[in-house]
């Protein structure tokens, strides 16, 4: 096993080290921690400056139409002041007489709302004074408690947030298990193609060799889905978005992490296996085809779980290794999955990686040492 973890601390060291591995996190963190101010950004600002000329009503009805939104009255004695302070910034629209708005080009939509529901709140205080009645009254009677929402099937409060997360596993998991893979296919080609691989094997029995590249580049990928979570919570955090996340956000990231490594020992046997059929670099994309093609369905229908996680496809593929690996995460992120259906998917995803582990060795074992031209995968077999 020493050597093994030798082969592994290389392997981090050596790709550790390298600016494209350093570039490539701080990428992927930035753009997931953009992703948590994205809606901060078009949300439009959190307060108002709104220019009043005459109406002392509706003045008094703005604050109480906008509850989130801090709105702030500003008196005008004239329509001509209040556009002069609407084209100099001061304010960001001006209401005149009970009649108009005054704006710089177009009224900010939310803005308009909130005029609109003032304006409205105003006449019908203004109505009822001239019919002789309370308002006061008038709006007490007319104070009805809202009526109670029960949901009897699944609790969908969060189901926006949850297909975004779900959204968001879907792309991360599927880039950080192929790249990966395809590391360890492209390191088994290139000690082949260099022939230092005969040297190693002098020293360390194959499967050692095989278990520390893929060990170390899989530290490697898992520390980079390690920084873009804390990278995604944090601006959530900062954001205050991290109050509208669902319950139960740690066991979704640790369940991200367990079927991560799943899918990774798996993807990453079988991209060695597929590797060390070849000599050359540039027949690395074409020997993995099937193991692409395969991800790619897997891609596919775990994107359609997101948005359909209790689908018939989502549920059956989210048991069927190796599409579990991704499909399984984004359902549970997508909503509530029922014990016995992660426990089997889990043992069944435990035992394929098992297997396919086991099986690539032998396949790489029998076939790294044979340069030159490609080697058929039924000879290899036999």
């Amino acid at each position: 096993m020493s050597s093994l973890w030798l082969v592994a601390r290389r392997e981090i060291v050596t790709r550790g080290r390298t600016k494209a591995f350093v570039i490539g996190l701080v990428v992927s963190a930035v753009l997931v921690a953009a992703l948590a101010f994205l809606p901060r950004i078009f949300a439009g600002p959190d307060s108002y400056t709104v220019g009043v000329t005459g109406s002392q009503s509706l003045q008094a009805a703005l604050p109480q139409t906008a509850k989130d939104i801090e709105i702030t009255v500003r008196q005008f004695p004239d329509e001509a002041a209040a556009s002069k302070a609407v084209l100099a910034g001061d304010v960001d629209a001006a209401l005149v007489a009970d009649r108009k708005v005054l704006a710089d080009g177009e009224v900010d939509r939310e803005l308009g709302l909130l005029l609109e529901n003032a304006h409205q709140a105003a006449q019908v205080q203004r109505q009822l004074a001239d019919a002789g009645l309370d308002p006061a009254k008038v709006a007490q009677a007319m104070r009805v408690a809202p009526l109670e929402q029960v949901s009897v099937g699944t609790d969908t409060r969060y189901s926006g947030v949850r297909i975004g997360i779900a959204s968001l596993l879907v792309m991360l998991l599927f880039f950080l298990i192929i790249y990966g893979s395809m590391y360890v296919a492209m390191g088994v080609v290139e000690e082949k193609g260099s022939r230092i691989v005969e040297i190693l094997l002098t020293s360390i029995r194959p499967w050692q060799l095989l278990g520390g590249k893929i060990v170390g580049l899989g530290v490697l990928a898992l520390v980079n889905l390690v920084v873009v979570i804390v990278a995604g919570l944090g601006a959530a955090a900062a954001t205050g978005l991290a109050a509208d996340l669902p319950p139960g956000m740690t066991g979704i990231v640790i369940s991200t992490l367990f079927w991560f490594l799943l899918g990774y020992g798996f993807f990453a046997a079988m991209a060695a296996a597929l590797g060390s059929l070849v000599s050359r670099q540039e027949d690395v994309g074409s020997v993995l085809t099937p193991m692409t093609m395969i991800m790619m369905v897997a891609y596919l229908v775990a994107y359609y779980a997101a948005f359909e996680p209790g689908g018939p496809v989502a549920r059956i593929l989210s048991l069927v290794p190796p599409f579990s690996s991704m499909v399984m995460p984004v359902r549970m992120a997508g909503g509530e999955v029922a014990a016995w259906e992660i426990a089997l998917a889990a043992v069944l995803m435990l035992l394929a990686t098992v297997g396919t582990l086991a099986l690539g060795s032998r396949i790489y074992q029998r076939a790294v040492l044979r340069t030159g031209a490609r080697v058929k995968l039924s000879e290899v077999v036999r």
